[in-house]
């Protein structure tokens, strides 16, 4: 799922990768340390290579690191996110605890073709990932897919961390962190809407190409696609 939409004062104006609402925020505390230490599970330790094991990578904005959801810790903080009207409008995910808890819970005892993930910078949670078996998931459906093939859906979530750059520093560090701990996948994927054109522009700023435009349930999509034989050039 993509990036909120950025807006300014008006209400067709566009920033640089997310809306930029004045909403007000409670503090987010960092992580526990021994949340951060690299650990294995059953949660995607087969189908996506243990992701909660993929440790930090060094980025310009600090040390950004994927950390699998556990629902007794982060339900209000994702819940929050979800009711952010600029998440809404895309997640379609807003309203009481339980309507975002039945969307990690889904993912969580399933069979590991999504992980959930806080993204934590410099030990801060501030965005939301879900890394997923793209080859495996209803995407298939919809267009050609490949083995292995892992997507990506991201939401900035604390306000502060919006219209600044962030989205494309982090989905090209998060793309590349799927491409260094995966081996045999070759491209990671994503499907933003068409409509939140920021996000997909967020996308190409990361090293993605276009590769289709997707009729997906809800929505209008474009396939956006990291090949692992770009990385280098793009």
């Amino acid at each position: 799922m993509p990036l909120p939409e950025p807006a300014t004062a008006g209400p067709d104006a566009r920033s640089d990768d997310t809306l930029d609402l004045r909403l007000s925020e409670e503090p987010v505390p960092p992580l526990p340390a021994d949340a951060l230490l690299p650990r294995s599970g059953p949660d995607g330790a087969d189908l996506l290579d243990n992701v909660g094991g993929w440790g930090p990578v060094a980025t310009a904005a600090g040390a950004f690191q994927l950390v699998p959801v556990r629902v007794e810790r982060d339900l209000r903080l994702i819940t929050r996110w979800m009711n952010d009207p600029a998440v809404a409008v895309f997640w379609e995910l807003e309203g009481p605890d339980h309507i975002t808890e039945k969307h990690l819970r889904s993912q969580l005892e399933g069979d590991g073709r999504s992980v959930p993930c806080l993204g934590v910078l410099d030990g801060v949670p501030m965005s939301y990932w879900e890394v997923y078996r793209a080859d495996l998931d209803p995407l298939a459906r919809h267009c050609p897919t490949r083995p292995h093939d892992t997507g990506l859906h991201l939401l900035i979530g604390r306000v502060a961390d919006r219209g600044r750059g962030l989205g494309t520093l982090l989905l090209r560090a998060a793309a590349d962190l799927v491409l260094d701990r995966r081996p045999a996948c070759g491209r990671v994927v994503a499907e933003p809407d068409l409509r939140n054109t920021a996000s997909v522009a967020a996308f190409f700023g990361a090293g993605f190409r276009f590769g289709a435009e997707l009729d997906l349930p809800g929505k209008r999509a474009a396939l956006m696609i990291r090949d692992r034989a770009l990385r280098a050039v793009l």
